[in-house]
């Protein structure tokens, strides 16, 4: 794997739920501040020729621009209990488009002996008066280019055929005789129905 940026967050005490483990949604502020963090990180030898050594990532998207995020998949591993010591954020590119690119990411202990949580995160470049998606110019996706890696391995992955065919029919108060009988029927043949809300 190319160069990833690997962060330590402290938990806090109010980042456990009433299950004693760290809750599903704090995991989202866990992979915000790995993205700050490398952001915010010189880019060292990622920096392109005609940008400094000293200058981030944030430097090069400037003023005009800002990153939005559109879309963030997480899979949860293992329970994390409160501890004094820190929780490790690995956080890498696994993805580069015309004006978007995706994060890949782990929760784990610093020796990667435990992952407790693999997630990404799909960024957009935007522009701050036309609020449009501005292509990455040369010296972004020279720097996200140097954390380049492998997508992450997501052990299951949404079932797409039921999903797509039964969203319509949906209905946030019950389903629909569609989806629960798509289900029922993949039950049956032995597969695991994923239908996303």
């Amino acid at each position: 794997m190319a160069t990833m940026i690997q962060i330590p967050v402290q938990i806090r005490f109010g980042d456990i739920d009433s299950y004693g483990h760290v809750n599903n949604v704090t995991y989202l502020q866990y992979l915000e501040d790995g993205r700050v963090q490398l952001f915010h990180t010189p880019l060292g030898a990622a920096a392109a020729p005609g940008t400094g050594p000293d200058e981030s990532f944030d430097d090069l998207v400037g003023e005009d621009l800002y990153t939005l995020v559109g879309r963030h998949e997480i899979e949860y591993l293992a329970p994390l209990v409160f501890r004094p010591e820190p929780v490790f954020v690995n956080i890498w590119v696994t993805r580069l488009g015309g004006s978007s690119f995706e994060f890949g990411y782990t929760v784990g202990e610093k020796d990667d002996s435990v992952i407790y949580a693999q997630a990404s995160s799909g960024v957009v470049m935007v522009s701050r008066l036309t609020g449009r998606p501005v292509r990455l110019s040369a010296h972004q996706r020279h720097a996200l280019e140097t954390w380049l890696g492998d997508p992450v391995s997501f052990r299951r992955r949404p079932w797409p055929d039921a999903a797509v065919e039964a969203a319509p029919n949906f209905s946030p108060t019950g389903g629909s005789a569609t989806a629960r009988s798509t289900a029922a029927d993949s039950r049956a043949a032995g597969s695991t129905a994923r239908v996303r809300s």
